[in-house]
């Protein structure tokens, strides 16, 4: 195996097709809070990418070392990423219709974020399973293209949500549960039923 251009490209696509939940959750994020300083939407972002690349690797090295514990683990994978997706979410639904002021959370926990970072990158543990035959260097280059285009999408629908959580600031907390919701229960119905 090399570093060529095809190896790049298939890292890239992996990295995007990875990234569309943790850009979604992002969006959210911004949504949310649309008045983030740069420094956390980086936090944000960095978190993302960290989980998307550390995932494949774990996947990786399970694979390579107590594969029938990770095949045992794998049919949880997407109960765990509803779960935390529905309660972040209802979380979120819920504050916004017990507060009586406008539909808005408070600033994003480093808590909170983890819990976003592991729900929407625990799906990319079985990414471990499609480069196992990757020797370890070419599995961390891949994980880390992945990585890097999650921070870059991450960062952009952070940016996008907070344009528009701007202008639907009463509802922004609503929109971002029901974003969160929606995406838990489409990794569960993918990976339960599909």
């Amino acid at each position: 195996m090399k570093f060529d251009f095809l190896f790049l490209g298939n890292a890239i696509l992996f990295g995007i097709g990875l990234a569309m939940d943790a850009f979604s959750v992002s969006l959210a994020n911004g949504l949310s809070e649309p008045k983030i300083k740069n420094s956390k939407i980086n936090q944000i972002a960095a978190t993302f990418g960290l989980f998307q690349s550390l995932m494949p690797l774990i996947g990786w090295l399970c694979i390579h070392t107590i594969v029938t514990v990770f095949i045992g683990f794998q049919k949880f994978i997407p109960w765990i990423a509803l779960i935390l997706l529905l309660y972040i979410g209802g979380k979120m639904i819920l504050e916004c219709f017990s507060s009586r002021e406008e539909c808005l959370v408070e600033e994003l926990s480093l808590a909170v974020l983890l819990l976003q970072g592991i729900a929407t990158s625990i799906d990319a543990l079985s990414v471990g399973f499609t480069i196992s035959d990757y020797s370890f260097r070419f599995a961390f280059y891949e994980a880390a293209i992945i990585g890097m285009v999650t921070y870059l999408l991450s960062y952009s629908g952070v940016k996008i949500g907070q344009k528009f959580g701007t202008r639907l600031s009463n509802k922004a907390s609503l929109t971002g549960g029901i974003i969160l919701i929606s995406i838990g229960l489409r990794i569960w119905i993918t990976g339960v039923f599909i």
